[in-house]
């Protein structure tokens, strides 16, 4: 049964290659980041992550602009 060991060998190698593809992704911080950023201001093309960050930064950033309609209800 010499394929046997030859499959289990291949195996092994194969998961350590998952391994280290994994842990080479795993530690990208910088895409991660860029996919929490969701909102963007319509002035200036800032990304925010969340729609009361938003809202602060227009009303300290832009206030002579109006209010855009998807921050209006925002608490």
């Amino acid at each position: 049964m010499a394929r046997g060991q030859q499959k289990v060998q291949s195996q092994q190698k194969n998961a350590e290659k998952q391994a280290k593809l994994k842990k080479a992704q795993g530690s990208d911080q910088k895409s991660a980041a860029l996919k929490a950023l969701t909102f963007k201001c319509t002035v200036c093309m800032a990304q925010m992550p969340d729609p009361k960050t938003y809202k602060q930064h227009f009303e300290n950033k832009h206030p002579k602009n109006p209010l855009p309609a998807e921050l209006a209800d925002v608490v």
